[in-house]
């Protein structure tokens, strides 16, 4: 097995097929495409399934994602090793960020760890709501989560990185008090726009909301949290934010409101300690940094 192989079979599920993989790259369709065959004659099994032009993975080819991007990540610290010098960091991090914390903390986190780190190429992927944060972490997946706590991930460890604050958010004509504050309990009976209850976020709102007497109007439901902003901007209803993604709306006309009482939810990082490479290290190192890191497990 070639390590130019299991990159270009990488390539291939990051970029959604062999066309945008080469050009991800920087090689030729039929490069990669051979390299791919190559691979699967090698490892004696399909990985994906030619659906025309599209490549989907099989279930063998979905196994093998996180041993492939752990060689990949070994691969590249030991090819960059001869670049590092003294302290000095470089290779590649996967990390896996809910749809809650990418933007805050994660994206700043990232941001913060380039400008120190630049010797590390950082792969900042998605962890869904179904998604399970131990098993991505044991099959290699990736070195770092960073989502909403607690998860449950028994044998790895979970620190605490704080408190995201949610706040209401309603469109610019919403009917609101004119107070910074808002108790749940004199909420007007506004439309919401909710993710699925799949979320731990939407019970955790609930709960607040049925807490405080209210009940619950939904006008939509997403599964897209990326459409929340388009939705309250439009005026088909109000929704419940972090607050600085709120801010971000605020700036462009929409009603922002502190809730009374507040909510919040505690946020993040879990990984397997023994399974840190120097770049995952110092990333934890970084993210930590910027709070005080309570630590929740192993055996969280």
């Amino acid at each position: 097995m070639e390590i130019r192989q299991v990159r270009y079979f990488l390539a291939v599920v990051d970029n959604g097929g062999v066309v945008s993989a080469a050009t991800a790259l920087g090689s030729t369709s039929s490069s990669v495409s051979q390299g791919v065959r190559a691979l699967e004659r090698t490892l004696g099994a399909e990985l994906f399934h030619r659906v025309g032009r599209g490549m989907v993975l099989t279930s063998a080819g979905q196994s093998f994602v996180g041993p492939a991007r752990r060689v990949v990540r070994s691969a590249t610290a030991a090819e960059l090793a001869p670049l590092a010098s003294g302290t000095q960091v470089a290779g590649r991090l996967d990390i896996l960020a809910s749809a809650y914390v990418s933007v805050h903390p994660v994206a700043e986190l990232v941001g913060a760890f380039r400008r120190s780190y630049p010797a590390v190429t950082v792969r900042m992927g998605s962890l869904s709501e179904g998604d399970d944060p131990a098993a991505l972490l044991r099959q290699g997946h990736c070195e770092l989560v960073f989502s909403h706590l607690p998860v449950m991930a028994s044998g790895l460890t979970a620190r605490t990185l704080g408190q995201l604050d949610y706040v209401l958010v309603a469109p610019p004509d919403a009917e609101l008090p004119p107070t910074s504050r808002l108790a749940l309990a004199e909420l007007p009976d506004l439309p919401l726009l909710l993710v699925p209850r799949t979320a731990p976020m939407r019970v955790q709102i609930e709960e607040a909301l049925h807490a405080a007497g209210k009940r619950t109007r939904v006008a939509v439901v997403t599964h897209h949290r990326e459409s929340l902003d388009s939705l309250v901007l439009s005026g088909v209803g109000a929704t419940f934010m972090e607050r600085s993604s709120a801010a971000y709306l605020g700036e462009r006309g929409a009603q922002v409101r502190d809730l009374i009482p507040p909510v919040r939810r505690a946020h993040g990082v879990v990984y397997d300690p023994a399974h840190l490479s120097a770049a995952g290290a110092a990333f934890l190192e970084r993210a930590l940094a910027s709070t005080d890191g309570a630590e929740s497990g192993p055996d969280t």
